[in-house]
């Protein structure tokens, strides 16, 4: 992953969540892994669609909760987007097939990477969603 900066970055709105998402696309290569963390609705899922959209992906980007994994092809670099929120830990996720898809020629995004943090690349980008002080604020800490 071509470098990206760490810390603190104050979403207010859905523009500030595209910029970063933007970003983080920018900077992604094939077999890139971006681990999303963050209560529901803190926005991982938006993340996402904007880190496809900078990809150049034209597909409305929405989450895969119950089949898990969704393939993106078209692009600058295809994407998985997965949504591991039901899964019970990282075998569950391994059973579905990921270890064939993360690190290969896939960027993948991963919602709920917490849940399988143990089998994530150590050199993944760690993004942790939260509230903000208002409605439609956000924080994100890019590790």
């Amino acid at each position: 992953m071509k470098e990206i900066k760490k810390g603190i970055v104050e979403l207010e709105g859905r523009g500030a969540t595209r910029k970063l998402g933007l970003e983080i696309a920018n900077a992604l290569e094939p077999g890139d892994v971006v681990a999303l963390v963050g209560e529901l609705g803190t926005g991982k899922t938006a993340l996402t669609g904007y880190i496809a959209e900078g990809l150049g992906i034209k597909e409305e980007v929405v989450s895969p909760t119950f089949t898990i994994v969704k393939l993106y092809e078209e692009g600058r670099i295809p994407l998985a987007h997965f949504d591991i929120y039901r899964l019970g830990g990282s075998e569950e996720l391994l059973d579905v097939g990921a270890g064939e898809i993360i690190g290969g020629r896939y960027a993948s995004v991963i919602e709920w990477a917490d849940i399988a943090a143990d089998i994530l690349p150590a050199d993944s980008l760690l993004v942790h969603l939260s509230y903000g002080e208002g409605e439609d604020e956000r924080r994100a800490e890019i590790l």
